[in-house]
C-alpha cells in the first residue's frame, strides 16, 4: 500500500475507539474515530479489535520435516500472526534452509537455534551427544544472529534417551558462550523436572509450563513445586507452547488458581495439529485462555507486548506512529464454541476470537 489507507472505527483493547492512518507502510497518524482521511478506508464500524501483530513465540515452520513442520504463511499471517517464532526446527546442519525456506514468505520469522545439530530430522535429537557440536552451532549464529535469536533444547525423556540431564547442561554452556537464552521444553521424564529447573536461569523460557504430564510443575495437592517458584523468581518466563501434547485445562486451571500466569501465549503449531487440531490456530488457543477468565488486554499482551519485549523489539509490540505497520485485527463472537485441550478434555466457550485481517509490514491482508 502506497497511497493513504485508513483502518476505522477499530478498537483498542483498553477499549478506546481510534482511526489507524497507513502510508508507506507505516503508521502515519492516529486519530479520533471517524475521523481518518485517506484514499482507502476500511469502517469496522467499532465491531473490530486492533492490536500490535500477533507473534508466535514457539512454531514449527520447516516444511520438510515431518511431523514437526508447516508453511510459514500457513501458520504466520493467515492466521492472524505476523511474526512467528521455529522453535528449533533445526540445528545446525539445517539452518541455512529453513532460512532460505523462510526468504519468500510474507510473515516475519526468526528461530531458536536447535542445540542439536541434526534438529527435528529425528525426535530423539539429544539422545546422541555427539550431535551437541559446540562449533557449528557457533558458526551457525555467526552467520544468521539477525535470525536466531535463542537456543532451544527439548528435554522429556524421549528426546534424551539415557542422557538425562546432561544435554541441558550442555545447553546452559552454550548460552554462556553465546550470549543466547534458552528456550527448554519439558515433558515427560526422566529428567526430574527439578533437575531441569534447577538449570535455568533469568531470561530462559519454560515452554509446554501448563502440561498434564506426571512429571509436571505442580505437586499432588496442586501447589507449584519450590524450585518452579524459585526459577519464576529468577525470571524465568513461562510460554504456554500448546501443541498436540503439552495444554491440560485442569493445569491451567491449577495455574491461575495459585495465581501462576503466562508471560506468553504460543501455539507449537505445525501441519497436523493445525489441521486435524487440537490447536488450529493462535485465535483458537487464545480462545482458551479468554475461557479460563484472563481478561482480553491480558491474553493480547501475551502475544503483542510480553512477546516483543523478550525479543527486545518493542516495535513488534506496539501500535506508534513512525512505525512499519503490524497489526492483527480482530473480533470477540458471542457464541458456543467447542475447545479441546491436548489431553481431549472438552470444553465449551461463549465466546471466541476470530481474525479479520492482518497489516503485514504495511500490506493490508482481509483473513
Amino acid at each position: 500500500m502506497t497511497g493513504r489507507f485508513v483502518l476505522q472505527n477499530v478498537k483498542m483493547v483498553e477499549g478506546n475507539a481510534v482511526d489507524i492512518i497507513l502510508e508507506n507502510r507505516k503508521i502515519v497518524e492516529i486519530v479520533p474515530p471517524g475521523t481518518g482521511i485517506g484514499e482507502k478506508v476500511m469502517d469496522y464500524k467499532h465491531k473490530v479489535f486492533v492490536s500490535s501483530g500477533w507473534i508466535d513465540m514457539h512454531v514449527h515452520a520447516f516444511p520438510e520435516f515431518d511431523p514437526y513442520g508447516d508453511d510459514v504463511d500457513e501458520i504466520g499471517y493467515k492466521t492472524g500472526v505476523t511474526t512467528i517464532i521455529d522453535a528449533g526446527s533445526t540445528g545446525a546442519d539445517r539452518l541455512p534452509d529453513l532460512v532460505s525456506s523462510c526468504k519468500n514468505s510474507k510473515t516475519n520469522v526468526f528461530a531458536f537455534l536447535n542445540i542439536s545439530r541434526i534438529g527435528l530430522k529425528r525426535i530423539d535429537e539429544l539422545s546422541d551427544i555427539s550431535w551437541l557440536n559446540e562449533e557449528e552451532l557457533k558458526k551457525a549464529i555467526a552467520e544468521n544472529r539477525d535470525f536466531i535469536i535463542g537456543l532451544k533444547a527439548r528435554i522429556s525423556k524421549s528426546v534424551v534417551g539415557t542422557n538425562g540431564v546432561e544435554p541441558l547442561k550442555i545447553a546452559r554452556k552454550f548460552s554462556a558462550d553465546t550470549d543466547l537464552p534458552l528456550m527448554v521444553h519439558i515433558g515427560s521424564g526422566p529428567p526430574n523436572i527439578n533437575e531441569v529447573l534447577d538449570l535455568l536461569e533469568e531470561k530462559d523460557i519454560i515452554t509446554h509450563y501448563l502440561n498434564g504430564k506426571a512429571n509436571n510443575l505442580f505437586d499432588d495437592k496442586g501447589k507449584p513445586l519450590p524450585e518452579f517458584s524459585q526459577a519464576i523468581e529468577r525470571g524465568v518466563h513461562l510460554d504456554v507452547g500448546h501443541g498436540t501434547a503439552s495444554f491440560s485445562f485442569p493445569t491451567a486451571e491449577t495455574a491461575k488458581k495459585c495465581g501462576i500466569h503466562f508471560n506468553t501465549i504460543s501455539t507449537d503449531i505445525y501441519r497436523r495439529n493445525r489441521l486435524n487440531g487440537p490447536v488450529f490456530s493462535m485465535a483458537n488457543v487464545l480462545s482458551k485462555f479468554l475461557y479460563l477468565g484472563y481478561p482480553l488486554k491480558e491474553v493480547i499482551d501475551a502475544v503483542t507486548i510480553n512477546a516483543a519485549e523478550w525479543l527486545k523489539k518493542p516495535e513488534l509490540g506496539r501500535i506508534s506512529e513512525g512505525d512499519i505497520a503490524n497489526l492483527t485485527l480482530f473480533s470477540i463472537e458471542n457464541e458456543s464454541t467447542p475447545l479441546l485441550d491436548s489431553e481431549g478434555e472438552k470444553r465449551v466457550a461463549e465466546k471466541r476470537v476470530d481474525v479479520k485481517g492482518v497489516v503485514i509490514n504495511g500490506e493490508f491482508i482481509e483473513c
